[in-house]
């Protein structure tokens, strides 16, 4: 479904995580009258067990709850890639609690009583985000597969063309003649599925985001060309 309040149409599914019924009711009437898809859960465990992933999602999420915590689900939510983002709703209004989900991943702490006009465009921007980063995820899974196809010697060249290396240097650097670094490069191209240098510096960015292959270390020992 798609929201459609003014402030740009975002699809996407709220998950609503609160064990006071009143509130966790309204917020879900309120987020399917603006167009989401809106699910309650009266605690984390029920949420756990029946959430299932579809487009872009986020969760609201209260702090005291029975079972896990907000805190908890949180710290246990941001350990995986695939995670939505969380804004926080609750009555909580401590400063110390704020930094320190707000440090620990959460997109966003709200309090209650919460309006209409402050919870929409929050949803919105959480929502948004989570499409950018499902992007940067598949665009980053892809890279790493075709950077896993590369040879030590073309992870080499690859490291030293972003590095503002040109191929005679290269071909200094790792004792080969120059005939050898630009049919190493051609086919690194290839691999990579790019043609340009900036393209091969945006992989370099992507290679570089926690978790992915550290360029670094896979050229630096040209001995393995």
């Amino acid at each position: 479904m798609v929201m459609s309040t003014g402030t740009g149409a975002v699809p996407g599914s709220v998950h609503v995580i609160d064990d006071d019924d009143g509130f966790r009711r309204s917020m879900t009437r309120l987020l399917t009258a603006a167009g989401f898809v809106a699910s309650g859960y009266r605690c984390a465990a029920d949420f756990l067990l029946g959430y299932a992933r579809n487009g872009n999602v986020c969760i609201l999420l209260d702090i005291s709850m029975p079972g896990l915590s907000g805190i908890d689900m949180l710290n246990a939510l941001v350990t995986r890639e695939s995670a939505p983002p969380v804004i926080f709703v609750t009555a909580r209004d401590d400063i110390l609690t704020t930094i320190k989900v707000m440090k620990g991943g959460a997109f966003s702490y709200l309090l209650k009583p919460v309006r209409a006009e402050t919870l929409l465009p929050v949803v919105h921007a959480a929502l948004r985000a989570d499409e950018q980063r499902r992007v940067t995820q598949e665009d980053l899974t892809t890279v790493r597969a075709r950077f896993a196809m590369l040879t030590a010697g073309e992870r080499a060249i690859f490291h030293g063309v972003v590095n503002d290396r040109l191929n005679k240097q290269l071909a200094i650097d790792l004792g080969v003649c120059e005939r050898t670094i630009k049919a190493q490069r051609s086919r690194m191209l290839t691999k990579l599925n790019v043609h340009t240098v900036p393209q091969l510096v945006r992989i370099a960015r992507l290679l570089r985001e926690p978790a992915a292959c550290n360029v670094e270390a896979d050229v630096a020992s040209p001995s393995r060309y």
